[in-house]
């Protein structure tokens, strides 16, 4: 399989956004579906980076990335998203149904229940913007929470993952057990065991912590 180079712009182009938000003082934040054929480069030089490590993708190919994530837009249960700020990619999205993942063996599945991962894109050597994070963050929030039927978020990031685990608590997710996730091995996708540390967001809490 074969991916030809790509820059920022082109990663947007004739997509439509899932989701878009301004924010005072931060700029434009869109979800666009994630083109596996174009955007494929564009997310290995993320997800081999060593400050990736925790996505578990370290090894592989751009050819591996592009068929993950062609595998992943087969699916109804699992969805990958681009994270734009004002135009310009700064994060990878990603949602799924826990019944259809195998977080649902580690733990009982509400209904309601929608998970999430989300990886920061690399800053180009350029100091850490204050406060970054944490707008992308809610803003991703707001977008799980504007379907009614998601009524908790369930996040698992790994368990030796402390700055994850941290921000996660700051934004007012309640911290689950630690569990071993198994190891799945299919033509399709390779993933590793994982030891993972749950956490969870209700839609009550995340209502009751907004301005009124």
């Amino acid at each position: 399989m074969t991916t030809p180079p790509i820059d920022a712009a082109e990663t947007v182009y004739g997509r439509h956004s899932a989701h878009e938000q301004d924010i005072d003082g931060f700029g434009t934040v869109r979800l666009v579906p994630v083109d596996p054929g174009r955007d494929a480069r564009l997310l290995h030089g993320w997800v081999t980076e060593e400050r990736a490590r925790f996505w578990g993708m370290g090894g592989t190919t751009v050819e591996q990335v592009e068929e993950i994530y062609a595998h992943l837009d087969s699916l109804t249960t699992h969805h990958g998203y681009l994270v734009l700020r004002d135009g310009a990619p700064v994060a990878l999205f990603q949602t799924y149904d826990p019944e259809a993942d195998r977080v649902s063996e580690c733990y009982d599945a509400r209904p309601g229940d929608f998970g999430v991962h989300i990886l920061i894109g690399p800053t180009g050597g350029a100091a850490p913007e204050h406060g970054f994070t944490g707008h992308l963050l809610a803003t991703l929030i707001d977008f799980v929470f504007s379907d009614p039927e998601h009524l908790r978020i369930v996040a698992e990031p790994d368990a030796g993952n402390a700055k994850a685990v941290a921000l996660l608590e700051r934004t007012g997710f309640e911290l689950g057990p630690e569990i071993v996730m198994p190891q799945i091995d299919l033509p399709e996708v390779f993933l590793p065991q994982k030891r993972a540390r749950l956490a969870f967001l209700t839609r009550t809490a995340f209502e009751a912590s907004r301005p009124a």
